[in-house]
């Protein structure tokens, strides 16, 4: 504990801290307020760290921000900047926006459901995220008994269950800053949020933070149930796993935004679910962004489409499915998102497969990296994650209408395991790195693998 005390006093000391003055913002003339939030390092070998050093990722860190406001139609943003302006660039790049710069003003034009990034004078990491909504259409009642009502300030909870007909309305000001639950039956940290039950609703533009809680213990929102919807809410900060969704059918994740940095603070993790739609978001953490999993608790998963999403990558995977294979995963789809960065040392598009279950039907399309630093892979064998002493299958992939730019490693690595555990059936079509098409001469595979078409 002494030493963990000592990494949080010397990082406070040396870390360049965020001040409310660093950024003003106004979106469509209304002042917006701007959050601080803890992201991993610039330096890559202080990334790694973080994620290796679990308990001590907590005090791994440098700061950037972040605000909202909600539009009807085209508005102007104005970012006034702390320091002279040389250059500002706004991600991602497929919106084509072009910031005018005037002394220490930077303007330009967002839409409803923008989710942008502002790099000011080249400073990726210290950067300004905006996001812009459409006015909230529904409207809820704090004294409605099926309303779990949180209104603008600060709140501190430990446990919040939304249960079968609930709706939890977090308004915009409002911060839920999460306090650790241990659960007396099971002794492990309780989720801040579980919704447990079916036809349950989070609304709301408010912010949910992890940062009281210690590093591997409790996640931030936990699903599990039916005809689940979750919109619009921020999430800050998670000290493990952030949004995971568990043995669920029909749950829809729409306009979410997930900012972490500590290890093994996932996005969004799908496991062992049914009909699940990840859309309209914005994520940054330090492991896994959007990942399908089936654990041995549950059942096989099925019917996934995350679209319209967009993601930064600092370690581990972009978009992924696995490790932890236990039961069959079908009919999966990530497209037209777009990933601006990926720094990751793992893959940005990857199936990882060391267990025992058959993955089929996974698709990866019209998808735009604006960076990656390993490409694509699709890969069978023994891992530290393994729980089963058999290895599975992958077949029925496809790649298409993809790009890549600022690609260190541009690798397509198809590895099979066995003879009768293949990579097979697998598509790549209309997919360019580094401004030039992929062949097949620049897939690598090895025997275990079969039917391989290059478009």
């Amino acid at each position: 504990m002494k030493k963990i005390v000592a990494i949080l006093l010397l990082a406070a000391s040396v870390l360049p801290v965020f001040a409310k003055g660093d950024y003003s913002v106004s979106i469509a003339g209304k002042k917006a307020v701007v959050h601080a939030v803890k992201v991993s390092p610039a330096d890559s070998l202080r990334r790694m760290k973080g994620m290796d050093d679990k308990q001590g990722s907590a005090g791994i860190y440098e700061m950037a921000a972040f605000c909202s406001g909600d539009i009807t139609g085209p508005s102007t943003v104005k970012v006034k900047v702390n320091k002279e302006v040389t250059s500002a660039k706004v991600l991602p790049s497929s919106r084509g926006i072009n910031p005018r710069i005037n002394g220490r003003e930077i303007s330009f034009e967002a839409v409803p459901g923008d989710r942008l990034t502002l790099e000011v004078n080249g400073d990726e990491y210290h950067s300004l995220h905006i996001f812009t909504d459409l006015p909230e259409e529904e409207k809820y009642d704090p004294s409605d008994p099926n309303v779990i009502y949180y209104g603008p300030g600060d709140h501190y909870v430990s446990r919040i269950i939304v249960r079968s007909n609930q709706t939890l309305y977090i308004a915009r000001g409002a911060v839920l800053y999460g306090e650790m639950y241990l659960n007396a039956q099971s002794g492990a940290c309780s989720p801040v949020i579980s919704l447990i039950g079916d036809n349950i609703k989070v609304r709301g533009r408010g912010i949910v933070d992890g940062s009281l809680c210690s590093t591997l213990t409790t996640h931030l929102l936990s699903v599990h149930g039916n005809n689940i919807s979750i919109e619009g809410i921020t999430l800050r900060d998670g000290s493990v796993w952030t949004l995971p969704v568990k043995n669920s059918k029909n749950v829809v994740i729409d306009g979410v935004k997930i900012l972490g940095y500590r290890a093994n603070s996932d996005g969004i993790d799908v496991c062992n679910s049914e009909n699940v739609v990840i859309r309209n978001c914005f994520i940054r953490t330090l492991d896994d962004l959007i990942v399908i999993k089936t654990l041995k608790n549950g059942g096989p998963c099925k019917h996934v489409h995350a679209y319209h999403n967009v993601l930064w990558n600092e370690v581990a995977h972009a978009v992924s499915v696995g490790a932890e294979i236990s039961k069959d995963i079908a009919d999966v789809v990530f497209e037209d998102s777009d990933i601006i960065h990926d720094k990751g040392r793992e893959w940005s598009m990857r199936v990882y497969h060391c267990d025992d279950a058959k993955v089929s039907g996974i698709v990866f399309r019209n998808l735009r990296f604006e960076e990656s630093r390993n490409f694509l892979s699709l890969w069978i064998n023994t891992a530290i994650w393994s729980t089963s002493k058999d290895r599975g299958h992958i077949k029925d992939i496809l790649f298409e209408d993809i790009t890549a730019e600022n690609v260190l490693r541009p690798t397509v690595q198809l590895l099979g395991y066995d003879a009768s555990h293949l990579v097979e059936n697998v598509v790549i079509k209309n997919v360019s790195v580094n401004g030039k098409k992929i062949t097949a001469a620049d897939v690598q595979t090895n025997e275990f693998v079969k039917n391989i078409t290059v478009k």
